[in-house]
């Protein structure tokens, strides 16, 4: 291969160490992955509500590497900050640097919707109030979620992918149309496919629907074995 197909560019809360893992995986041989690190070492809210204020400098630095997309990957300060908000940070963001950018929150809500999602559950690594925060932004968008529960951890790393799969099975309910799997630094990957297997519904997790929303962004519809549903039907 004489050249990458696409460069993806990441900024990443900077003591997230799955996203870049996961994207990658997900990005395959034909992708490189290039991330920018902004502070963030606790979930309060003032922290994650400064996350969005380090972006614009991180995007502008990523454009020197010429990426062909950007993606912000804090789900939950997305959340905190409002449907709304994320995606005119996004928009600002594209408009500066010239390039495509997506946000993590917004794009949760872009791909439960190519699902035909309305009723979801939500498995997360967060602790009850931020849950809360979550529940109310995603009902905010449109959506009914009919359970949420989560790790009530800051350690989202260490969380085994065979526990996120038994939580996330443990929030579905007979009549949800989709469950979320919350936090970029969470492993899911390994989960997606399990969870909709057991359940029979489709998983959307935050790594997995930032990956499919830059893709998108740069009106690539294809698929990626392993994904789950979002990437074979939505």
């Amino acid at each position: 291969m004489d050249a990458w197909e696409r460069k993806l560019g990441l900024i990443v809360p900077s003591w997230n160490t799955v996203m870049e893992y996961e994207v990658q995986r997900l990005a395959g041989d034909g992708m490189s992955v290039h991330a920018q690190r902004i502070s963030h070492t606790a979930d309060t809210e003032e922290a994650l509500l400064s996350l969005s204020t380090q972006a614009p400098a991180a995007a502008a630095l990523l454009a020197h590497a010429k990426v062909s997309v950007i993606g912000y990957g804090c789900t939950a300060g997305g959340f905190l900050k409002g449907q709304r908000d994320d995606r005119a940070m996004a928009t600002a963001i594209a408009a500066e640097t010239g390039i495509p950018c997506v946000s993590s929150a917004a794009v949760i809500a872009d791909a439960l919707r190519a699902l035909g999602a309305r009723r979801i559950s939500v498995a997360s690594a967060y602790k009850p109030w931020l849950n809360e925060r979550v529940k109310q932004d995603l009902e905010a968008a449109g959506f009914e979620v009919l359970a949420i529960q989560g790790f009530g951890t800051e350690a989202h790393a260490e969380v085994t992918p065979a526990r996120v799969a038994a939580l996330a099975q443990e929030v579905h309910r007979p009549e949800t149309d989709a469950i979320f799997i919350s936090c970029s630094n969470l492993r899911t990957l390994e989960s997606i496919e399990p969870v909709e297997k057991a359940t029979g519904k489709p998983v959307v997790a935050s790594n997995q629907a930032l990956m499919w929303g830059m893709l998108r962004a740069l009106g690539d519809k294809r698929a990626i074995p392993g994904a789950g549903r979002l990437f074979r039907d939505a």
